[in-house]
Parts: C-alpha cells; sequence; structure tokens
C-alpha cells in the first residue's frame, strides 16, 4: 500500500503565469534543461536554431512555445502541458498564457494546480497583469504561490530591486486568500536560483525554485475529512469470470475511504458499508483523493452515474439553488434568465441564470453592481437554479465538488467555469 501512496503523493501540478516578455517560456525550457528532462537531439535543435537567427546564448522559449505562431509573436496562446521528473517528484507543468484576452486559458490551466507560479519582469517590476494572475490564482484557491523576480542579471542582481518589488507584492497579497507565498529572485536565461543556487545573489538565503518545488508541502491541502465519491461508471463485467462482479467507479473527490467505512448513497440517501475497494487489479485497504478506484458496497443498493457515496453524518446537503462566481469563457455574453447545461463532478443537468449579483475587476478588485451581463474573459458572482439538485460543497473547502462548468446545449461547447461560493 506504501508505493500506492507515494506514487499519488510524488506528483506537483504547477501553473505558470506571467506577463509577455516576463521569460516564462525560457523559464521552463531551463527547468526541462537542468533536470536533464529533455533530449541530445532536442537541445541540438535549438541550440542550431539559436545561432541561425544570430543569437548568442540558446533560446530555451524554443523548448516550449510549441505553436509556430507562439514563436513568431513570442507569446503564448495556449494552455501548453509539460511533464518532466527529478528523483523526489514528478512534475505537470501547466504553462498559461498571460494576456488578457487568454485569461479562460488561464483559469483552465490553474483549475487543477497544487502551486501558482508568478513571474515578473525585475525591470518592469509588478504589473496590472502580474496582480491579475494572483487574483486568479487567489480566486481558484491554488493553495501556494511562488512569485518568481527573472531577469535578475540585467539589474545586476540588485537586492535593493529585488526588495522592492517583494515588499510590494507581499503587501498586495494580505487583500487575497494565498496561504503560502514564497518569492525567489531568479535569472531563468542564465540558470541563476532556478536549480542551482547563484553565486550572484550570496544576500539572498532562501531556497531555489527547483528546491522549493521539489519539497512545497501539499498532501495536506486536499480535503482529507469530507469523505465524497462521485460515481462515474458502474462497473458490470458479466462474465464467468466476474460473474457478480458489481462495483463503482470513480475518483475519490474527498476523504479518506476504507472497508468496513458506512456510507450513503446521494441523492437516493440509501445507506451501506463498504465491502472493498479495488484499484487496477488488486485490492487497497484505504482510498483517498486523487485515486481512481473501484468501490463495492455489502448491500446491493440501487447506483448509477452521477451519484455520490459520502459518509452518513458527513454528506453534501442536495441543492437547487447556487451562488458561484463564474468565469465566461465566450464571446456571446451571459445574461440573466439564461438557460444552459452544467456538468458538476459526474452529473449533469440544466441550470437558468437567476441574477448576476457583480463583475470583479480582478486588477483592482473593485465589485461592479451595476452590470447587466458577463462578457468574454470576465469573472462575476452569479446565481444559478438548477433543475435537479446537486451534491455540492464551498469551493474553499473541496477544489472538485465545489466546481463546476458551463455548456451551451445548442453547441455543445463549454463557455463558462464555476466556483461555488454556497449552496441554499
Amino acid at each position: 500500500m506504501s508505493t500506492v501512496k507515494s506514487t499519488q503523493m510524488d506528483l506537483l501540478r504547477f501553473a505558470t503565469a506571467g506577463s509577455v516578455d516576463d521569460g516564462k517560456s525560457t523559464l521552463i525550457g531551463r527547468l526541462l534543461l537542468d533536470s536533464k528532462s529533455i533530449f541530445a537531439d532536442q537541445l541540438e535543435a535549438v541550440e542550431s536554431t539559436s545561432k541561425s537567427k544570430g543569437y548568442d546564448y540558446t533560446d530555451l522559449a524554443l523548448l516550449t512555445d510549441g505553436l509556430r505562431s507562439e514563436r513568431e509573436q513570442g507569446i503564448t496562446i495556449d494552455v501548453a502541458y509539460r511533464y518532466f521528473a527529478t528523483p523526489n517528484r514528478k512534475f505537470i507543468i501547466a504553462d498559461t498564457p498571460g494576456h488578457v484576452q487568454y485569461t479562460r486559458n488561464m483559469v483552465t490551466g490553474a483549475s487543477t494546480a497544487d502551486l501558482g507560479l508568478v513571474l515578473v519582469d525585475a525591470r518592469q517590476g509588478l504589473t496590472e497583469q502580474s496582480r491579475r494572475h494572483a487574483v486568479i490564482l487567489s480566486l481558484l484557491r491554488v493553495p501556494h504561490l511562488v512569485l518568481a523576480v527573472n531577469k535578475m542579471d540585467l539589474v545586476d542582481y540588485s537586492q535593493e530591486v529585488y526588495d522592492k518589488i517583494h515588499n510590494e507584492f507581499t503587501q498586495f497579497a494580505t487583500k487575497l486568500n494565498i496561504p503560502d507565498l514564497e518569492v525567489i529572485p531568479i535569472s531563468a536565461l542564465a540558470g541563476d536560483n532556478v536549480v542551482n543556487r547563484s553565486e550572484n545573489m550570496s544576500w539572498y538565503s532562501g531556497p531555489t525554485l527547483m528546491h522549493h518545488l521539489e519539497n512545497v508541502h501539499v498532501a495536506s491541502d486536499r480535503d482529507l475529512i469530507d469523505a465524497r465519491f462521485p460515481v462515474q461508471y458502474v462497473v458490470r463485467p458479466k462474465s464467468d469470470e466476474f460473474h457478480d462482479y458489481r462495483g463503482y467507479a470513480g475518483m475519490v473527490a474527498g476523504g479518506v475511504l476504507k472497508p468496513g467505512d458506512e456510507v450513503v448513497v446521494l441523492p437516493s440517501g440509501m445507506t451501506s458499508k463498504i465491502s472493498k475497494i479495488d484499484l487496477f487489479d488488486k485490492e487497497v485497504t484505504e482510498a483517498f483523493p486523487p485515486m481512481s478506484v473501484t468501490v463495492h458496497l455489502e448491500d446491493d443498493v440501487d447506483v448509477s452515474r452521477g451519484d455520490m457515496i459520502a459518509r452518513v453524518k458527513n454528506a453534501p446537503q442536495p441543492s437547487q439553488d447556487i451562488d458561484a462566481m463564474i468565469c465566461w469563457m465566450t464571446t456571446t455574453p451571459l445574461k440573466p434568465r439564461q438557460k444552459l447545461a452544467i456538468k458538476h463532478t459526474t452529473r449533469t443537468a440544466r441550470a437558468l441564470v437567476k441574477d448576476i449579483q457583480y463583475r470583479l475587476d480582478v486588477n483592482t478588485l473593485h465589485r461592479d453592481q451595476e452590470t447587466k451581463e458577463l462578457g468574454v474573459n470576465e469573472i462575476g458572482r452569479v446565481q444559478l437554479r438548477t433543475t435537479v439538485p446537486l451534491l455540492c460543497d464551498p469551493y474553499s473547502q473541496n477544489r472538485t465538488t465545489g466546481s463546476f462548468i458551463l455548456i451551451d446545449e445548442a453547441t455543445g461547447v463549454t463557455v463558462g467555469a464555476g466556483m461555488i461560493n454556497q449552496a441554499n
């Protein structure tokens, strides 16, 4: 069982965000290069391309800016996922765009992140975009935030510049919900404090970026108290070998499930006990987020996709009235009385927009209560009424059961992402 636990705990998902030319792509390239996660032929190709462009350095951004339009414009447009590993941990990087018109892409990429990495250019200091990225990461309840002060080599590794940005950002962060903040001075191009400690900044005594990423504690970030298991699929092989096999497959969204636990199936309210838990082809003694498992119950109760298995004395309250923050993702604005499909965990329903309470200015945190609609990339507080009760928790308590997506029924396109404040 311990091997299962270590593989689950040793994965860190982090999202990068920064303004255009802050060096995000170069930083990811540096992490991949210095952690020896790229092939020799990839490096040779990047070196030769850099020479052909007349650069006197290796342009590490070429390792990550995959779209030709990104390379031509020097900006990141889509969310790109990169994978690499060190002996201590596996990593998934969501390289999210920094530009305001791609806010929706950033929300998508950061929604599952354990850590947010915001880059600022040491020469520019904090910009409107830096603040916006921090606000979005705070709204998405990303529990750990790193502010990487990049291009320190271009300000002569000045402690004064670093201290100014550090103090300004720390003061701004007090208005936000950021439980863990680390500010690290780096040079992605030169490699200072990225993987290896810099000799140019002896005044800095904190960790390197890689050391922090390898050691930041994320195991306790997930809700391990409230047991939540949305059923994705009912497993009934009906083969000779598994004639009586009946299990409920899904991903644990919260709490720890163990055989013998007394549970309730919602919305029916039927109770039973967990008889066993399967992980692939073996039984396990416990399951916790984000494990995907098959749960078996002692009694033959009616369970189907969209139901939720929870503890008898600690179950979510079914609710049809949802108060949520929504990031709107399409050019047709969101308006009151609009009808949409809503997908919450494994349950799909229809929803009516009852009211738009305010639009949030993510640069100033000002709440515009006069607004009557939400445009593309805008975030606001909205009241919804759903056709069937949702088994949800506040997003601050559980990022899985506290989130949903809105879908245009006519086109099937995802048009909004929501974070539940409370359900009545």
